[in-house]
């Protein structure tokens, strides 16, 4: 039984985590989303200043009026969620088959393939995408490919294009995907799946009525293990699509870095930030089911 210093050393530590690397930099960046933009370094006005007649308010909201006004904040966050939600979806489709056949393996080969599916982490993650230029570009491997087995004379083109942003990203998330389901499918008794063909289901009624509903809570991780970094990603668009593309990671970092306009881009941060406590509320609700699913 730990007693009473015990419990709270081991409930302060992750308390202390989150406050230093959580707490105080959502506090810091929500103090600046209503900061006023100043030609000064650092580049915004403090929140309260005082004189002769004492202290004054200076926050204001003017930053989120003008995300919501400006079109081009919501097309930059709708465009961001296209993608994010494609790239789910895709990883979902490819991450599913793999994993279950992972997780039907014999454990030699179990190993070996998820050795192949976290293997990409062991390089960098700049390299990869690098290398996804050299393989995408025109004249590149991809190209001489499909000009090698006669499928185009022209090239592919494929490179600073939706395209090249989706293969890219998918690339790098899919292993998020397949890790969860492979852990959820792996815990699944093998005998309710005998005892539902011995019922007389058909093997697509098993995979749809069994082992989905009991794959649900490592789908429900895996994508909102993609979706969510997926929404705000910079690199892969920035590399591999082009100044045609624009996502909101890549409009974060022009305000920051470009235009020095730090309340703004806070603002985008928190509004951001707000989007995406939908889908992680979601994944509290369906945390009580997925316990007494198990």
């Amino acid at each position: 039984m730990l007693k009473a210093y015990q419990r709270l050393w081991f409930a302060g530590l992750p308390l202390l985590w989150l406050l230093l690397f959580f707490a105080l930099p959502f506090a810091l960046v929500l103090k600046l989303s209503v900061s006023q933009t100043a030609i000064s370094i650092p580049p915004y006005e403090p929140l309260l200043s005082v004189d002769q007649d004492g202290w004054h308010w200076q926050g204001q909201w003017a930053n989120f009026a003008l995300l919501f006004q400006d079109a081009w904040y919501w097309h930059s966050l709708i465009n961001s969620i296209k993608f994010a939600l494609m790239v789910t979806g895709i990883c979902l489709l490819i991450a599913f088959p793999l994993a279950y056949v992972i997780a039907k393996a014999s454990p030699a080969k179990r190993s070996v393939l998820l050795a192949l599916v976290v293997f990409p982490f062991w390089t960098s993650f700049l390299i990869r995408v690098y290398a996804w230029i050299g393989i995408l570009k025109p004249g590149g491997y991809l190209d001489t490919l499909a000009y090698t087995l006669g499928l185009s004379e022209q090239g592919l083109h494929l490179l600073y294009t939706d395209t090249a942003v989706y293969i890219g990203m998918v690339y790098t998330y899919l292993p998020f995907m397949v890790l969860p389901i492979f852990a959820s499918l792996d815990r699944i008794d093998r005998q309710l799946i005998e005892a539902a063909r011995d019922l007389g289901c058909r093997a697509w009624h098993v995979f749809g009525r069994v082992i989905i509903p009991l794959a649900k809570p490592g789908i429900t991780a895996g994508c909102l293990l993609v979706f969510i970094p997926a929404v705000g990603e910079f690199v892969i668009p920035d590399l591999l699509g082009g100044d045609d593309i624009q996502m909101i990671g890549k409009l974060l970092w022009a305000e920051f870095f470009r235009n020095r306009d730090w309340p703004l881009a806070s603002a985008l941060a928190m509004l951001l930030l707000a989007l995406l406590i939908v889908p992680v509320l979601y994944l509290q609700r369906l945390t009580p089911q997925a316990r007494t699913t198990r």
